[in-house]
């Protein structure tokens, strides 16, 4: 059997936190894995930036509420699930995602929780586990399924080497030009070529 792992922001859907960036006009908070490889470093910095504004929960979710899938994610995934199974493995939060999902159809979905205060202030995150996208994919092949994972950020490159296949979709320079044994595409056509070539080859 065969999955296909793909980290949803920046893959499915657009970045949550650029968009509530914009929205909110908040630059910093447009700080992403993209551009910060330690996550917990990125997530103090944004929960200290969002109450500095007095921004919680809700603010982020009307944002979100406002978003849908990127433009040709829904059929790119409709096309995959004809030959493969599908896992998102994401670094987001369930209370953010669960509108998108429903976009998206719902897909499975692995990712983390958030922890409010009574004010609705975000006051804490809870993973999953430590390096749960590489984790995933571990545990996927342990039970005899051959991995093909795509993502974009630094966060995701863990995951696309521990599969038996990696794809880069849309990264930023700095990502493609520092992990070149991924190959780099920039459509879905490209990408669902990429995923059935790692998997021909395993």
């Amino acid at each position: 059997m065969r999955i296909v792992c793909l980290d949803l922001e920046g893959v499915l859907i657009p970045e949550i936190w650029i968009e509530f960036a914009r929205q909110s006009k908040v630059a910093a908070l447009r700080r992403t894995t993209r551009d910060e490889p330690d996550y917990d470093t990125l997530m103090r910095f944004r929960l200290t930036t969002l109450r500095q504004h007095g921004l919680g929960l809700p603010d982020i979710q009307k944002a979100i509420a406002a978003m849908g899938p990127l433009p040709g994610a829904q059929e790119f995934l409709d096309g995959l699930r004809e030959s493969y199974q599908i896992m998102i493995l994401s670094d987001t939060f369930y209370e953010f995602a669960h509108p998108l999902m429903r976009q998206l159809g719902w897909p499975t979905l692995f990712c983390h929780s958030l922890e409010t205060d009574a004010q609705g202030f975000v006051s804490g995150y809870r993973l999953r586990m430590p390096d749960q996208k590489r984790e995933a994919v571990k545990r996927f092949k342990e039970l005899n399924f051959k991995v093909v994972a795509a993502g974009d950020s630094y966060n995701d490159t863990a995951m696309l080497g521990e599969a038996d296949g990696g794809v880069l979709f849309c990264p930023p320079d700095s990502v493609a030009r520092e992990f070149p044994q991924f190959p780099v595409t920039y459509d879905y056509a490209a990408l669902r070529q990429e995923i059935d070539r790692a998997f021909q080859r395993v």
